[in-house]
């Protein structure tokens, strides 16, 4: 009969706070929270420099990889890509606009104008009339 008892007891404590009632406040409860989130705070920065650590390495293999067969980081590669797009080729065929002399594809009605020129002198005398009029 005694254990039915202290289950009892125990479950009417446990009513009365489920219920609304009172419940018995721990001294200590602000003081464990606190370590607790302080130990959880230690976690994480230990995770952290593990993790970094880990990059740490990973790191160094893939810069010997590189040294090894002489390859480019990403970043660097890029670099030199912008570097040679910004700096104007000599003999490029893609240039700025300006760069064009002018009269070279500027005015399209003088060159259509020296072509039908041009074929007008080799026609006959009344067609070369007939087009000039």
């Amino acid at each position: 009969d005694q254990p039915r008892v202290l289950l009892c007891a125990g479950a009417t404590k446990d009513m009365g706070k489920m219920l609304g009632g009172e419940e018995e406040k721990d001294p200590d409860a602000q003081k464990k929270e606190e370590e607790r989130q302080e130990a959880l705070r230690q976690q994480e920065e230990e995770r952290k420099a593990k993790h970094a650590r880990m990059e740490a390495e990973r790191e160094k293999v893939r810069q010997q990889i590189r040294d090894k067969y002489g390859l480019k980081k990403k970043e660097e590669k890029e670099a030199e890509e912008k570097a040679a797009l910004e700096q104007p080729c000599e003999g490029s065929l893609t240039r700025p606009k300006k760069a064009i002399p002018a009269g070279c594809g500027d005015e399209d009605e003088e060159e259509e104008e020296s072509i039908l020129d041009t074929v007008l002198k080799y026609l006959p005398g009344p067609l070369q009339d007939m087009f000039k009029k």
